[in-house]
């Protein structure tokens, strides 16, 4: 497995382009399966989990042609209905191809999905939402196995603002027809993003981003073509990084308005923030200010910048207080951490960390995506040489991550083995 070789300390400084978003492409790569048309889809990051989504759309009966940052997706002789486990397992985005798939064909059968170690995570809103449409929904030897004659329009108020439920019930309903309301539905601009590339192929959706998104499908639906949005969680962990560094970084291309929470707690700690239509420009001076945070739903602080954050506040003036209100279990990072001289205590679903002066070097582990991104703000931080082992969790949700680094100064490195 490769790891990443970091001999922080260095401030970040320069200028990079923000890459397109990993949680906006997914589930729009696989709304191509709501239609035998072309579909192309720009501004795509080469992922681990963008190569098993596309891996997943062959295996399904899709013809896949990537040219770089381009996806062209083609129909080949038929679609298939059942996902196959090796590949559902490595990420839980897999679960999304139900939507498309029940309301074409009227059957589905996907296996439970796997992803980050950070909690339950279950699906159950997805079922209760696709039954609340006509389905019915059983489990069997480990999978979730749909059918219906036809799915109809219905309202659905969702339990929680699952954003991976919204975007499932999303992709259904944009192929039946009649009107579907789905209520407390996620905000992200990741879904107004997938909203808009199914507008794009004939649905009409209205509301997303707030908490009641209308749809009104039709029964075919067309190819379409759509350039994703600028990925506010890459964008995040670099100002963070800056910020932890001491440094001064533009981030072109990244969207002001996605980060709104995350910008003011930035300037609660102290650092100077640029923002305008050309992108986030971030510096700072000193230590940082300590920060209470708590993770919400959109537009609330995201629960995917919180392990990176914890790293920042490690480093800061004094103590603060962090709150995990969307996932159990994801405090994993916090002992790796401590490896690096963080003081910090858990207890249940929050954190106070108490900042020190700097971190030492140290050998770590990353456990999931948003933890490694953390052992990296760290280890940008820390004196003497940091080794991140694992670094394919990293590599699941920041792509390029090392090369985008240099640019910015850092001496990092990444050792395959």
């Amino acid at each position: 497995m490769d790891k990443f070789i970091i001999r922080g300390g260095k401030p970040l400084r320069g200028t990079i382009a923000t890459g397109g978003s990993k949680n906006a492409a997914l589930p729009i790569l696989i709304a191509s399966l709501l239609t035998d048309e072309p579909c192309v889809v720009r501004r795509v990051p080469r992922l681990r989990d963008i190569v098993t989504t596309l891996r997943l759309l062959e295996f399904l009966g899709k013809r896949v042609v990537q040219d770089n940052a381009s996806v062209r997706i083609y129909s080949r002789k038929g679609l298939k209905t059942q996902a196959p486990y090796d590949l559902v397992k490595q990420m839980r985005a897999s679960v999304l191809v139900v939507g498309p798939l029940l309301a074409r064909f009227g059957g589905v059968r996907v296996p439970l999905p796997g992803g980050c170690a950070i909690g339950l995570r279950p699906i159950d809103l997805h079922l209760k939402g696709f039954e609340q449409m006509g389905a019915k929904v059983s489990l069997e030897r480990g999978d979730a196995v749909m059918s219906a004659r036809r799915l109809h329009a219905a309202r659905i108020p969702l339990r929680f603002a699952s954003v991976g439920a919204t975007e499932n019930l999303l992709m259904a309903a944009s192929l039946l027809e009649g009107g579907t309301t789905i209520e407390n539905a996620a905000r992200e601009p990741e879904i107004a993003d997938l909203a808009v590339f199914l507008r794009s192929m004939g649905a009409q959706i209205e509301g997303e981003g707030t908490r009641r998104i209308c749809v009104r499908g039709r029964r075919v639906l067309r190819g379409a073509e759509h350039e994703v949005i600028a990925d506010r969680i890459e964008a995040g962990t670099f100002l963070i990084a800056c910020a932890a560094t001491r440094g001064s970084v533009f981030l072109k291309g990244a969207r002001p308005g996605h980060l709104r929470n995350v910008l003011k707690k930035l300037q609660e700690a102290g650092c100077k923030v640029q923002a305008s239509s050309a992108g986030i420009g971030l510096s700072a001076a000193g230590r940082p200010d300590p920060v209470d945070i708590t993770t919400q739903p959109y537009p609330g602080f995201p629960t995917d910048l919180q392990a990176p954050w914890m790293a920042l506040m490690s480093l800061a003036k004094g103590q603060s207080m962090i709150r995990e209100r969307i996932f159990e279990k994801r405090f994993l990072h916090a002992g790796e951490l401590a490896r690096l001289g963080a003081r910090l205590s858990v207890d249940g679903d929050m954190v106070c960390t108490d900042g020190v002066g700097k971190f030492s070097g140290a050998l770590v582990m990353a456990s999931d995506i948003r933890a490694g991104a953390a052992l990296l703000v760290a280890g940008l931080a820390a004196g003497g040489k940091t080794e991140i082992s694992r670094v394919y969790h990293i590599d699941r949700g920041y792509e390029a991550v090392e090369k985008k680094l240099r640019r910015l100064g850092a001496d990092i490195i990444r050792v395959k083995s």
